[in-house]
């Protein structure tokens, strides 16, 4: 009996010390899944494909997402000066910034978004929800006022919002999420040089006063307003032009330019967005915004600033020397 206890025991050590490695590594790999990080997955957006709304169960779940999505489709016709609802917003839709319903990739994208809220945002200086991320956009690029965080309406919005990003992973961006990064110019953007595109290449659809193009009954846009006092505020994230040269570059002229086959290029997409922002359109702040002034984006138009750069630069450009600056602190 001894001869066996003798023999047995380094086994036995040996299976324990085993287990207790198993254990580091499946504590350690639990860790990285809760990591806050968010990582763009390899996932190109050609592979990234929006679930088919019109497979949806005919359930209850199935038809708040269906209502979510006409929510961001027309939000106008819910929320607009003549909405069902209330009157709350400036007469444009959610589906005006983030294209089919942020079902296409680089304009607006909602891939990402239930795999990555809540999170940590600069310029709130919180962790957002994506209830506080909606009416955010309801305040800012639809200029009005906050709904009800437990609504029906916004229960169906978020709804939509984790649905068409089901199939990406936690903490996981694929490509094509939100908007694209685009290399800076040499120079400042040229609002004149920008305004000769716009005149030939937006006003057909935008007008030219850039006050967008209403329905018969004048209840949503058909095209919208690019400035003015129906359009997005100073507080939009398009107003930043770095996100909206991205946009337009992708995307615009509406119906003929895609990521692939852009019909501008990148200096005439910088222009125009500048000759858009250098326009008139309400004026909202939020107190609370970046209350970490480093953190402030280098086309953050607004100071102060903890550079020496104006607020025309940082609005137009150049940003090469703001962002060697901001690299070095």
């Amino acid at each position: 009996m001894k001869f066996l206890r003798e023999s047995w025991f380094p086994f036995l050590l040996g299976l324990i010390i085993l287990i207790v490695i198993l254990d580091q590594v499946l504590f350690t790999s639990a860790t990285v899944k809760d990591d806050f990080s968010i990582p763009e997955t390899n996932t190109s957006a050609d592979e990234w494909q929006a679930p088919d709304i019109n497979a949806l169960p005919d359930d209850e779940q199935g038809r708040l997402i269906l209502y979510g999505h006409e929510l961001i489709t027309n939000t106008s016709l819910f929320f607009g000066p003549k909405g069902k609802i209330m009157s709350v917003t400036n007469g444009m839709n959610c589906q005006n910034c983030h294209l089919d319903a942020g079902a296409k990739s680089f304009a607006g994208c909602f891939s990402a978004v239930a795999s990555t809220y809540p999170r940590y945002r600069e310029r709130s200086g919180r962790v957002e929800s994506i209830e506080f991320r909606i009416n955010d956009c309801m305040m800012r690029s639809l200029d009005g006022k906050a709904i009800d965080s437990i609504g029906k309406e916004m229960r169906a919005m978020v709804a939509y919002l984790k649905w068409i990003g089901k199939d990406v992973s936690k903490n996981k961006k694929p490509k094509g999420a939100g908007l694209e990064d685009l290399s800076f110019l040499n120079r400042a953007a040229d609002p004149e040089k920008g305004k000769k595109i716009f005149i030939s290449k937006c006003t057909s659809c935008h007008g030219d006063n850039g006050q967008g193009l209403l329905n018969h009954d004048s209840s949503f846009y058909l095209y919208p307003p690019l400035w003015g006092s129906n359009s997005f505020n100073v507080s939009a994230g398009l107003y930043r032009i770095t996100r909206l040269a991205s946009f337009i570059k992708n995307n615009m002229p509406f119906g003929l330019a895609t990521q692939k086959s852009p019909q501008l290029t990148d200096e005439e997409a910088w222009d125009v967005s500048a000759f858009i922002i250098s326009q008139p359109r309400p004026e909202k702040f939020f107190s609370e915004d970046w209350p970490k002034k480093e953190t402030k984006p280098v086309d953050y138009p607004y100071g102060p600033y903890t550079d020496n750069f104006s607020e025309k630069q940082h609005k137009y450009g150049p940003f090469i020397p703001i962002q060697e600056v901001k690299s070095k602190k």
